[in-house]
């Protein structure tokens, strides 16, 4: 890691400075990206939290395919695929069952 060191680069949304440090810079030329990060740590945070294309987070009012309590899920659920409540979802994660199902 030592051909890598921290630098300093400007947020394109805000226009502050933040460091791209040298573990950061060794993980995206591990992953090989191409290219550097554009924004600050909050402004990215804040993109992605406006999420799926600028129009904010989706929250869907459904019932549990598991157990058929009413439940909000962050997406559009896909018509013939279940949607569970969190948890009969963390009850599905658990089981091994479920896990070699999926």
């Amino acid at each position: 890691m030592s051909e890598f060191q921290d630098r300093t680069l400007q947020c394109v949304d805000c226009g502050a400075d933040f460091i791209f440090t040298a573990g950061e810079q060794s993980f995206f030329h591990d992953k090989n990206f191409k290219n550097e990060p554009k924004r600050c740590r909050a402004c990215k945070q804040k993109r992605q939290g406006s999420g799926n294309g600028g129009h904010g987070r989706v929250e869907t009012s459904t019932n549990c395919s598991q157990c058929g309590r009413e439940t909000t899920v962050p997406f559009r659920p896909t018509q013939g695929r279940p949607v569970f409540c969190r948890e009969c979802f963390q009850k599905g994660k658990s089981t091994p069952a479920a896990a070699a199902s999926a």
